[in-house]
């Protein structure tokens, strides 16, 4: 069976995968590690996680949990690789699809990245979420759900 995976700290899209897990009777887990997190609704078939304060805490209880027929909701690039290597179905919150054929290049990024500000290089950062991301989200978490069930 299907399940959503959220990781939970700072996740923007919490209500809309709710929404959607209701409407198409999924298990929703939302891990969190952080010392404050978002209590989600009483619904049966949401399941709030408190994972230790290590770093990767949350990434590893997703990763060694989620299967190929599941979905996690992470804007963290290395979780969804994770998650991809054990045949899971990825989504960032402002509805990217990570697949076998862009995470690489996601992650070489993001070192990219992570080396220039380590040398006092300001790369920006995210976009600001917009109104037009939970949109392009919703429509992307029902297509992987879909994808996911057909396994």
């Amino acid at each position: 069976m299907t399940a959503i995976y959220v990781d939970g700290d700072a996740c923007p899209v919490r209500s809309e995968v709710y929404r959607v897990a209701s409407r198409l009777d999924l298990k929703v887990f939302v891990v969190c590690n952080g010392s404050r997190p978002i209590p989600p609704p009483r619904e049966p078939n949401v399941s709030l996680i408190l994972v230790g304060d290590g770093a990767d805490a949350a990434d590893d209880w997703i990763a060694e949990r989620i299967g190929g027929t599941d979905v996690c909701v992470t804007a963290d690039i290395p979780l969804a690789a994770r998650c991809l290597a054990k045949g899971a179905r990825a989504l960032a919150p402002n509805g990217k699809a990570w697949t076998p054929d862009n995470i690489g290049n996601a992650v070489a990024g993001r070192e990219i990245a992570r080396h220039l500000r380590a040398i006092g290089v300001a790369t920006g950062g995210p976009a600001p979420f917009a109104r037009a991301d939970k949109s392009r989200f919703l429509d992307a978490l029902d297509r992987a759900v879909r994808a996911a069930r057909r396994g």
